[in-house]
């Protein structure tokens, strides 16, 4: 078959106007771009943990000073919106994208996410529905507008490399919680609540605009494309399985996210590095997204998501060994390492189930939101295991347990996916 011939069975197979070539200028630079609105969005929304639990002399900012007069549990409704947003809103998002919608999603989010983050520096203390509403749900939808655009644009690029593009794209994240935070916490002592929410909100505004300018789509307008048939996601049994696995796994995977930087306090070791410990967590999972997600296009997405699922359980129950501030950054490393590739590799092998390119933004985002209730219900579940007398082993083996044991599920996954498609790569 001629170059001709492929290249136009290429297009009307995939939908795409070129032959994907795993690199090149324009793949590169909408990587970076992609890199950026990650950065600017999901990494940022990371960094709530410093509104609601500061370093002194700001401890507690949201719980002891600006939203004093409402309890904690209602202010963590604040944080658990904006994680749940990007996963709940993939629904809409990877449809829209798989329509042809990339830029019009990538626009609406980042004016929602700017916009919000703005009407935060306006907020008045005590004001819990302005801040809900600004912090909560408009940085949220912003935030969930972008996200399944973000990590689904790289396979317009990269089809060798696509899971090792998406997990370095997903590095953005990791960066953000670790710039943000530590932005946030030196600046709300200095210049208040209001300049610091400003000023990081020119960094975002900045960051996306430059992001939205790089990505470029690789839509064929020409190609024939199947009709998009999502019912049949539903009685694909490798799929259903995988959603059923993240579900469950959503409601373990943060725990030490949340609540590595509490018990570290309580358990006698300095408050100051309990905060960088958070720092060191998302760090370490930077490395952990580029390499692990190196392997997965080597060796296959389930085949890597099988044992990092099984190992991110391990570094969960490794907790209970912090009693030092050596023991503290060791875990934060490892936990970091582990947790921050689950999610990327989980994306990567979503992805993987898609029968046409034309299905990867919806699968990947009905998948994220159908599991996005584990991220919902996980902390009320955790909060209430805890009880403010902090007996720690309930919690924490509950989450550990939670996301270990759908290594099960991926292994079911696995073996019905080796055997339909006749390879052990998968």
């Amino acid at each position: 078959m001629s170059d001709t011939k492929k290249s136009t069975k290429y297009q009307a197979v995939n939908g795409l106007e070129h032959e994907v070539v795993d690199g090149g200028v324009r793949a590169w630079t909408t990587l970076f771009g992609a890199w950026l609105v990650l950065f600017a969005t999901v990494g940022y929304v990371y960094s709530f943990g410093v509104y609601q639990v500061s370093t002194k002399p700001l401890k507690d900012f949201y719980t002891r000073f600006y939203l004093s007069e409402h309890s904690p549990s209602k202010i963590a409704w604040i944080g658990s919106l904006q994680i749940m947003m990007p996963f709940a809103c993939g629904i809409v998002s990877g449809k829209l994208f798989d329509a042809g919608y990339f830029h019009a999603l990538q626009i609406a989010g980042a004016v929602i996410f700017s916009a919000s983050l703005f009407l935060l520096s306006l907020a008045k203390p005590q004001a819990y529905f302005e801040i809900f509403l600004s912090q909560g749900v408009g940085m949220g939808l912003g935030m969930g507008f972008a996200f399944v655009p973000s990590l689904s644009i790289t396979g317009h690029y990269f089809k060798r490399r696509k899971a090792f593009a998406t997990g370095i794209a997903m590095t953005g994240i990791s960066l953000g919680a670790v710039v943000f935070p530590i932005m946030i916490n030196n600046l709300i002592g200095e210049i208040g609540f209001a300049k610091t929410v400003r000023a990081t909100g020119y960094i975002v505004l900045g960051f996306l605009i430059i992001g939205n300018c790089l990505m470029r789509t690789a839509y064929n307008k020409h190609a024939d494309i199947p009709k998009l048939d999502i019912k049949s996601f539903f009685t694909d049994p490798p799929y259903m399985l995988t959603v059923l696995g993240g579900l469950i796994s959503l409601f373990g995977l943060y725990f030490p996210l949340f609540y590595l930087q509490l018990y570290s306090v309580v358990h006698g070791i300095d408050p100051k590095l309990a905060f960088y410990s958070i720092a060191i967590l998302n760090a370490s999972s930077t490395v952990g997204r580029i390499m692990i997600n190196f392997t997965v296009d080597i060796y296959g997405a389930f085949n890597v998501l099988i044992p990092t699922s099984l190992i991110t359980g391990a570094s969960i129950f490794a907790v209970f060994a912090v009693k030092s501030s050596g023991s503290l950054i060791a875990v934060s490393i490892f936990y970091g390492f582990f947790s921050g590739a689950w999610l990327s590799v989980a994306v990567a092998s979503l992805a993987s189930l898609a029968r046409h390119p034309n299905e990867v933004g919806a699968r990947t985002g009905l998948a994220l939101a159908m599991a996005s209730f584990g991220l919902l219900g996980a902390a009320p579940v955790q909060g209430s295991l805890l009880t403010s007398e902090f007996l720690w082993s309930k919690p924490m083996i509950f989450s550990g347990v939670c996301m270990a044991t759908p290594t099960l599920l991926f292994i079911g996954t696995r073996t019905l996916l080796a055997k339909e498609r006749s390879t052990s790569k998968v």
